[in-house]
């Protein structure tokens, strides 16, 4: 199960520094155009002074601890360190990278403290905290520090704030992993894009550009098959890793209680599974969400969503998932992410969900999130260029990739519209491929309008992409007009956007009944009466991947917040005992 995967493989362009490239909002991972960083005016948030009446309102979910000059308090790879709170000497924050190269990023007094947004969930220390005199502070572990957030609105809100603005400016400063690779290379791509999307700083070298890339690389022995390189902080060398070993190298791969009963496990954290996940998790609910590659599904690929409520101006797909994350974090959730899902057995209780290394998660409910994939349509060569030259979003990394030159972009949907309009302010020109008549049918008003607009777009109606070609990389397209015929074109990007495919595989194991398209069928046509329940009871389905469902963000995220109500009514029925009315 690959919940809210689609179909490819993005990354990002080589650059020395800053595995994102900068900073725009306050969301790790998120990319900015500016050349310089907004964070420079922010410093008073990330790094806030507490009062000693914000401490003593603090005491009550920690302990006082002491360190020597010259001891760790903690260090890059530690799990489960949550928060220190500085009463008396000085702690320097120090980040390190896969080469053994480390910078001091700050350095913290009495009434200051120590923690990122990882430490919400008690993620690996992404840094080392070095006492610089001897220091007493208070230790606030994971568990207590979300309930500190929760307890102390004011408080938890600039203590928030700073946990999620250091995650920036850690990814923009870059360090952590090394990725040492070649120029464009869909391998070393999709690691960028594996990194960039779950908010993890990282640096590359490439091999082709940077000379100490090559002075690097100078006395190995490699094979181009070895080819990227991850130097990890931790001193581990992998040669040409998937995303799976990458994560385990980092230390990102969760772990599971054996013993412990999940109220809900949430497969899917795009829009709909996040919102499942901050909704039950803020009403006491135990919840699981999981995931193979990121957070924010395929909305979290798009370049800017503009008619999402609440937000005039537009967001990028990634910042709203990062948002959303980051209150799923707060609220308790337990976000598994990267996580494979095998298969889900629901022929007892409780149900449980095998994941790809074999172990079982057990819970009371299951919730369907999975979304959906763009599908590949039937073009000749397109499995060869997957990663080089052909994608399945358009996000800033793709758009550095093209800029100035001429891109093909099939679709007719609203994704396909944003990508539009998203890459014309890169590219030398868009030309927009669409088999019907027209974008009237399937995509929005404003969006139409906007791309009629634009002076460097061509739409073409009535035609489809016939063929790739190229070597390493994709360099020649061919596609059919029904009103001239055939044309080709030494063009060397090719942006899909051609529907959607239900992620539902990995139901196999489990009856749950599905439509003639493989979406999963829901409430009536389930033969239940809540609404978003599927045939089997307690397995619920929101989002793209539920038949009949709007693909809309807004839909999806009313469906997350939906559930929970159902899930309580669920389980409620389980106890004997009365509904909770949410």
């Amino acid at each position: 199960m690959e919940a809210g995967r689609p179909g490819g493989t993005g990354g990002e362009p080589p650059r020395q520094e800053g595995g994102a490239g900068g900073v725009s909002g306050e969301v790790p991972g998120e990319a900015a155009e500016a050349p310089f960083s907004p964070l420079e005016s922010r410093r008073h948030q990330m790094f806030p002074q507490l009062s000693a009446a914000d401490i003593e309102r603090m005491r009550r979910f920690g302990e006082v601890r002491r360190w020597r000059a010259g001891e760790n308090l903690f260090s890059i790879g530690d799990r489960g360190r949550g928060m220190f709170v500085v009463l008396s000497g000085r702690v320097a924050v120090v980040q390190r990278d896969g080469l053994g190269r480390s910078s001091t990023v700050v350095e913290e007094g009495p009434g200051q403290f120590l923690a990122e947004v990882g430490q919400l969930s008690g993620k690996p220390a992404l840094v080392d905290g070095v006492a610089v005199a001897d220091t007493e502070a208070l230790a606030i572990p994971p568990e207590r520090l979300r309930a500190l957030l929760v307890a102390e609105a004011e408080l938890g809100e600039r203590i928030m704030r700073a946990l999620i603005l250091r995650r920036v400016g850690l990814i923009e400063r870059g360090s952590g992993p090394v990725l040492v690779g070649r120029g464009a290379s869909p391998r070393l791509l999709a690691l960028q894009a594996f990194l960039r999307r779950n908010g993890h700083p990282h640096t590359v070298l490439d091999v082709e550009a940077d000379p100490q890339a090559r002075a690097l690389l100078g006395g190995c022995a490699l094979e181009p098959a070895d080819l990227p390189l991850v130097l990890c902080p931790g001193g581990h060398v992998l040669r040409a890793p998937d995303e799976g070993q990458l994560a385990s190298c980092l230390g990102l791969l969760p772990d599971f209680d054996p013993e412990h009963i999940y109220d809900v496990v949430v497969a899917g954290a795009g829009p709909a599974g996040l919102a499942t996940a901050v909704y039950a998790a803020s009403e006491g609910l135990s919840v699981a969400v999981m995931d193979e590659r990121a957070p924010g599904g395929q909305a979290g690929a798009s370049a800017r969503i503009e008619n999402y409520l609440g937000f005039p101006t537009g967001i990028s797909g990634q910042a709203l998932a990062g948002r959303a994350l980051a209150q799923a974090l707060k609220f308790g959730a337990h976000l598994a992410i990267p996580l494979s899902v095998r298969a889900l057995r629901c022929d007892r209780f409780p149900l449980r969900l095998v994941l790809a290394d074999g172990r079982e998660v057990a819970t009371r409910t299951v919730v369907i999130a999975s979304g959906a994939q763009y599908r590949r349509p039937a073009i000749d060569g397109l499995e060869r260029f997957e990663g080089s030259g052909v994608y399945y979003w358009a996000s800033p990394v793709e758009a550095r990739l093209c800029q100035d030159e001429e891109v093909i972009l099939v679709g007719g949907g609203n994704s396909a519209g944003q990508a539009v309009v998203y890459l014309a302010t890169h590219a030398a020109r868009v030309h927009l491929m669409v088999r019907g008549p027209g974008l009237e049918a399937t995509m929005s008003r404003y969006l139409i309008d906007r791309i009629a607009g634009l002076p460097n777009v061509r739409l073409w109606t009535g035609t489809e992409v016939t063929g790739l070609d190229g070597s390493a990389w994709l360099d020649h397209i061919r596609w059919r007009c029904r009103a001239d015929g055939e044309h080709d074109g030494a063009l060397r990007h090719l942006f899909l956007f051609v529907g959607a495919a239900p992620n539902t595989a990995w139901l196999r194991d489990c009856p749950v009944g599905v439509d003639a398209h493989g979406f999963v069928r829901t409430g009536a046509d389930a033969g239940q009466e809540a609404p978003l329940q599927t045939s089997v009871p307690g397995v619920f389905a929101i989002g793209d991947v539920r038949a009949g469902s709007t693909k809309r963000v807004a839909a999806a995220v009313g469906e997350g917040a939906a559930v929970v109500a159902q899930i309580h009514a669920y389980l409620a029925g389980l106890a004997g005992r009365p509904a909770r009315v949410c």
